[in-house]
């Protein structure tokens, strides 16, 4: 029988090797690719720790005071002078002072809460009162995670 439709079966027979090949080789170009991104995300993940930078996982593992001292480090890797942490309990709303590259003072707020928890408006006003209390040109707030919408409304 299937020699006596053998004219009918074999263009099938091609057609299906045809398809499986291209669906083969689509799926090996799509692992191949797969593959090659992630080593590369990984080289550029083992590159970034090996220069300094910190990954979220190991913030969020910090105490207050090494989050302190890592913004602080950061500042001064990034050209700012004069920086000392001065964070602790009775801190007027400041953790990190200093200068901005361009001259400027600057008074810094670092808080590093849990992700789901949000800053709460008193601490920007908080931050807005050291500015003055400190005399500095510019305050920055360093939080690892959201806003409340009325303290979003404070850093209008």
């Amino acid at each position: 029988m299937v020699v006596a439709f053998w004219g009918v079966i074999w263009p099938c027979l091609v057609g299906a090797l045809a398809l499986s090949s291209l669906g083969g080789g689509g799926w090996w170009l799509w692992r191949t690719d797969r593959f090659i991104r992630g080593g590369d995300r990984q080289w550029r993940h083992d590159e970034a720790v090996r220069a300094g930078q910190r990954t979220l996982a190991e913030i969020d593992v910090m105490t207050g005071t090494e989050f302190e001292d890592f913004v602080g480090k950061l500042c001064r890797r990034d050209g700012c002078t004069d920086v000392r942490r001065v964070g602790g309990s009775h801190d007027n709303g400041a953790d990190v002072l200093g200068h901005l590259p361009d001259g400027r003072s600057m008074v810094i707020q670092c808080k590093r809460y849990a992700p789901k928890r949000k800053i709460p408006s008193r601490e920007v006003r908080d931050l807005l009162g050291a500015k003055v209390h400190f005399k500095a040109d510019v305050a920055i707030f360093v939080a690892t995670t959201y806003f409340s919408g009325p303290a979003e409304m404070c850093t209008g």
